[in-house]
Order: structure tokens, then sequence, then C-alpha cells
């Protein structure tokens, strides 16, 4: 049987060339107990990190100078966690290198101003020679070269490996004398930004492909994983799956990431097919935070979260420069992966349900801005199973597709959204999703006309019609829509009012936009129209919600997708935060429950802070709605094993939950009915 790991962790050991005594306390036995102990099945160690020093035994003079004279620490780590089970992938650092750097400053990418590229410590941000920082090397140089003898080097020195982990391989834009040539060669134009970008595109592909074909003959037969590039945009992953046998999604929420990134990024990886994991860390804020350790309900939360998404786990931690892991970071790695583990069965044999597509543009990158956050949380919120796909996709699997405002739907878009639509499909088209490049409508089905964009820059919405709730008062968007003309046949959802007048510099009242002019009605375009299975939302409301959160926004989109997907495949009471994902497999439905709320601390009002889980949630008499393929004949709260109720109602079951720590699986056995004899 192939393996993939379940529960790894990501061992750092970013050791700087003035630590002494490196590994001077590593006691092989006890390291891999620390892990074993831990529930882990993969921990990725190091040959070589960020300030270019080599921890094996090689004649290479980045060799850290302080580790212990004779010590073969890669070695050492890889044979000790191998004794015991536990598989080993292989780091080293790509892109930064600061020995590389100090001796070879011409292999240091350059910006067009010709200064090095320098990062700024914990940031992307140029740094200067005199803040502690990281040098970027250009691959385009003989770098490259030497980075492969490196590797080469480990991967003979090792015979065997897990896996390669290749860290800090993003696009990297340079102006050296080698890239500009290399540039010129390939047709570029290194004197702009767009030529420089195409090639460290074609830079990137180029060495991935020339280490992945290095690695191969090296790589262990009964092992799934193979060589992940690191730090490169998940949004990529569409075009460059081909080169990879794995995924690894880094996603350290107080680190920089936040909690909204792995929703989405998961999302889009998914549906790829290729084993995926997810790393967390254990660290308070981020990297480095060598004696930053985070509250256990945090841990448990991210780690429950990364496996209700259908990857594995990992979390990552800094090995201290002597070579003993820390007792406390492993009671609590122990104690989510205890959990996991628990979980783990009872979600085998199954997959994440999708009945909704959300079609994103991959050259936003893995930070899709607010259209893409405020579409991510509002269908969390609303319960809605989803995947996140690029517009090449084959959308036939989804009962609902939506179309973001930063979506631009191009001839191809516009086919497959069409052929989408005559197949009973549902379309939810938002914002500038409704405009094609001709400036017309993206999609003929949606039955109106654009005219431009909208007159006034704030407008506000009022429901004049069933499906859509009353708004209680008219509802303000903060941000432009568009103008459009419903074409006969079109039903109006949602109609738009407009303020007495823009606020500008010549006129104003009051605080901020003017009010809405509710005496004068709803104007000739409207915000929200239908027409059959497709309904159109001429104002921002995905990047609005995920700007502002407005509930009224949320509730309007409720409404739309209750119309276009009456029969979710779950829906749950509870609070807000409440993230329902449902699995489903031959002979159960699973549907993980976590309720966990992350606050901001460390900074006062307008100041810089972190959002951290400092406890569960509980949630108390929960109802939750499943459709399942058959009426389930048991229901059960895992990993507790508590039986419940279940009632069958119009095809669905109906369970009355209680979870006080935070996380549960609901575990509905449908097993299909046995044929008769000799049927």
């Amino acid at each position: 049987m192939t393996f993939f790991p379940r529960r790894t962790v990501h061992l750092d050991f970013h050791t700087g060339p003035d630590v002494p005594d490196v590994g001077a306390d590593f006691d092989p036995r006890a390291f891999a107990r620390t892990f074993l102990d831990a529930h882990v099945d993969s921990v990725t160690v190091f040959a070589k990190c960020h300030h270019g020093m080599l921890y094996f035994d090689t004649d290479r003079p980045e060799r850290h100078p302080g580790l212990v004279p004779g010590l073969d620490l890669l070695r050492e780590q890889v044979d000790a966690l191998h004794a015991v089970g536990i598989r080993a992938p292989v780091y080293l650092s790509v892109q930064v290198d600061e020995h590389a750097a100090r001796e070879h400053p011409e292999w240091v990418a350059q910006t067009p101003e010709m200064t090095l590229v320098r990062r700024r410590e914990g940031s992307h941000e140029q740094g200067d020679a005199y803040t502690a920082g990281w040098h970027v090397l250009d691959m385009s140089t003989g770098y490259q070269d030497h980075l492969a003898g490196q590797v080469a080097e480990v991967l003979e020195h090792l015979g065997q490996v897990d896996g390669l982990f290749l860290d800090m391989c993003w696009d990297q834009p340079s102006s050296t004398r080698a890239a500009n040539e290399a540039a010129l060669a390939a047709g570029l134009d290194p004197t702009t930004q767009q030529g420089r970008d195409a090639h460290a595109r074609q830079v990137a592909l180029r060495y991935m492909a020339r280490f992945r074909d290095l690695a191969a003959p090296h790589l262990a037969p009964d092992v799934a994983s193979g060589v992940w590039f690191n730090s490169r945009p998940k949004t990529n992953l569409h075009a460059e799956a081909r080169m990879l046998r794995h995924v690894e999604v880094e996603s350290l929420p107080t680190g920089g990431w936040g909690y909204a990134y792995l929703p989405y990024v998961a999302r889009f990886v998914r549906p790829l097919g290729l084993p995926t994991l997810s790393h967390t860390g254990r660290f308070h804020r981020s990297w480095g935070d060598n004696a930053g350790l985070k509250p256990q309900a945090a841990l448990d939360y991210e780690t429950r979260q990364i496996l209700s998404y259908g990857l594995t786990n990992g979390v990552g931690d800094l090995l201290h420069p002597r070579g003993v892991p820390d007792a406390a970071v492993y009671e609590r790695v122990g104690r989510s992966y205890a959990r996991v583990a628990a979980c783990e069965e009872h979600l085998a044999g199954t997959s994440p349900v999708a009945q909704v597509a959300l079609v994103v543009d991959p050259d936003l990158g893995d930070a899709p801005g607010a259209a893409g956050i405020g579409a991510v949380r509002v269908l969390q919120q609303l319960r809605q199973q989803f995947d996140v796909v690029p517009p090449t996709a084959d959308l036939s699997a989804y009962e609902v597709v939506v179309v973001p405002e930063t979506t631009r739907v191009d001839a191809a878009l516009s086919r497959a959204l069409s052929a989408h639509a005559a197949r009973g499909g549902g379309l939810l088209l938002v914002g500038e999703g409704l405009r094609g490049p001709d400036g017309a409508v993206s999609v003929p089905e949606a039955g109106l006309e654009v005219l431009g964009e909208a007159e006034h820059a704030t407008t506000f919405l009022r429901s004049v019609h069933p499906a859509v709730p009353d708004l209680g008062l008219d509802a303000v968007v903060y941000e432009r829509g568009l103008r459009v003309r419903p074409l006969p046949g079109t039903e109006v959802l949602v109609g738009t009012v407009a303020p007495f007048f823009d606020r500008d510099w010549r006129r104003s009242s009051g605080h901020s936009y003017t009010p809405p002019d509710s005496a004068a009605g709803v104007t000739d375009s409207p915000s929200v129209t239908r027409r059959g299975r497709v309904v159109a939302v001429a104002q921002p409301l995905l990047s609005s919600y995920g700007r502002f959160g407005l509930e009224a926004h949320r509730t309007v989109l409720g409404a739309l997708l209750r119309e276009l997907l009456p029969r979710p495949v779950v829906t749950a009471t509870g609070p807000l935060h409440l993230e329902v994902v449902a699995h489903r497999g031959e002979e159960r439905t699973v549907v993980s429950l976590l309720s966990y709320l992350p606050t901001r601390v460390g900074a006062g009002l307008g100041g810089e802070g972190l959002d951290l889980v400092e406890d569960p949630f509980p949630l108390v008499d929960v109802d939750v709605v499943v459709r399942c393929p058959r009426p389930p004949s048991t229901a059960v709260l895992q990993p507790v094993g508590t039986p419940l109720e279940v009632r069958v109602e119009d095809g669905a079951a109906h369970v009355r939950v209680t979870v006080l720590d935070g996380h549960a699986l609901l575990v509905l056995e449908h097993p299909p009915t046995p044929n008769p004899r000799g049927a």
C-alpha cells in the first residue's frame, strides 16, 4: 500500500553560522520516540537551511561550522525515524541561501535599479544592508548549478528519500546580466515588468522540471510523495499539477496567512485529485517564534479544520540548535493528533461533497481579495458545500456555479456557463462577472443588457419579490455596481434605490453617503434579476461582504442560493461561525462540525494584532439535516461514539446534536440494501 503522511511535522532548523554546539545533545532514540508518542507518522527533516548551512557528512564548505564534528545529523535523524516506522522527507532551501549570497553576490537577484533583492525578516518588503533579512538568489545564474550539486549530494548520500521539500520557490524577477541575457534569448523584453515576470515563470518551471527529474531515481517506491516546490501560489496548480505527485499547503493562521486563507486554498487544491497535506504551526506567531506556543484550542481547531477539508495534517516546529525537541510542544501536538487519528477511520473511504463551484481567476494568486474572501465566508456561513475552481474547470459535476466580480468572463468561460445553464444548472453572476470583455452581458441566458457602471457610487437594496425576505430598510451597498436593463421575461428580485445625490466636495449630507431617496421608489436598473436558473446581481455584493460583512448582503445571497439550490446536502442551525463540511462514501455520510471563534488579540484600536483561538465554542441542541443516498440506519457522534436519534423526512435525515468541545463527526451509516438471492 502506498504511503502518504496523515500526521506530519515540518521541522525547521534555520540555524545561523554563529550558533555553536549544533546537535550537541541529539539523541537518536529520544528524538524518534518524541514523534512516535505524539502520533506523528512523518517528519520533514533538514539538509540545508536559509543560511545556506548543510547538516550532513560532507566536505563542502557550507557544512555548518558549529555542527558537532563527526555528526551526520541528517542521516541520524532519517535512520532514527525509519527505525520506528516514521517517514522522513528532506528539506532544502532554494532561493534563499545566505552563504551563497555572501560568497557570490553576483548570484543575488537584482531590481531594475540594480539593488540586490533582500527581504526584511518576516516580510516580503525590500530590506537594506543593516537590517536582518534574507538575500534572494537568481536561478538564472550559476547558483542553480551550485544548488543542483547540493541536492545531488543529499540524494546520493541517503540513497533513497521519502520525498523532497524544496522551499522558497516563487517566481523571482531579476535584472542580473544572466537573467537579462536569458530573457532576450527566450524572446522576452527584460526592460518591462511583463517581460521580467514571464521570464521568472519560465525559469521556475525549468528548474522545477530539473529537480523533479534529479530526484526521481531516489524516491522511495512505496511513498506517494514526490518533490514539493513550496512558496508557489496554489492557484498555479491547475497548470503545474503535471509536475507534481503531491501538494503541501503552508498555512499558519497567526503567521500572516489568517483564518480566511485555508478555506479558500484548500477548496481550490482539492478538486485536482493529488494527495494533499496542509500544515499549520505550533508557534504563537510565525516561523522562528522559538519560545512561542499557541493555545491548545488553536492547534486543535486548525488540525481538525484541515481534516474536515479532506486533507491530511502537518504542524510546523523549529528544532532547538542543540538537537532536542521541546517536550511541551509535543505534548500539545500529541493531544491534537490523538484526536485527528481517532477521526481518520470514520472519514476513510469518503470524500468532501461539493454542490457549488466558485469560479475564480487564478492570476489573483492565493490572496483572492475581498470578493474571494467574501464569497468563501458567506458560502461557509450559509453551510454550502463548495469547491473553488479555475475558469477552465469542468463544471458539469456542480449544481450551481458562482462567478464573483473579480472573475472576468472570456469567450471560453461564457460558453461553459451557457452550457451549464442549458443542462439545467444554476448560475449566480455577481458584479463584473456579468460583463464580458466587450462590455456586453457575459452570459446571454441572464436575460439582461449591461449598460455600463451604475450612476451612483452608493446605492440601496430593496426586496421586491417573495423569494428575497424584506430587508427591513433600504440596505446600503457601499461600492459602485453596474447599470443593467432586464429583457422581457426576466424577473426582478431586488430593486435599486438611489441616493438623493452622490457626496462630493460640492455638496454632502451628514457624515457619510447621502441617504436613500426612498419615496422615489426603485430605479429602472435593478440590483438582482432572475431568468430561469440564472440569477444576476448587478451590485458587487461579494466584495462588499468581504470588506464589511453586512448582514443584509448575506440575507440576499442566502435567499438567492436557496432559490438555486433548494435541496442542499446539509443544513444546520447554530451560531454563524459553525463550520459544516459534508463527506460521502458508498456506505456512510459524515458531517464535520467545527465550532471555534477566533478573536483579535495583541493590539488596541487601529493597531496590528493577530487572530487567535483560545477556547472551543459549545454547540447545544443544534439541528442538522443531511441528505443521504439512502435512509441511514444509524447516526453516531464520533469519535466519542454517542448514538443519536435520527428521523427521516422528505428524504433527509434530521438529527439534533450537542457538542461541548468544539468538534465532532456526525456519522450516518447507509449501507446498500443487499440484492435478493438470485437477483
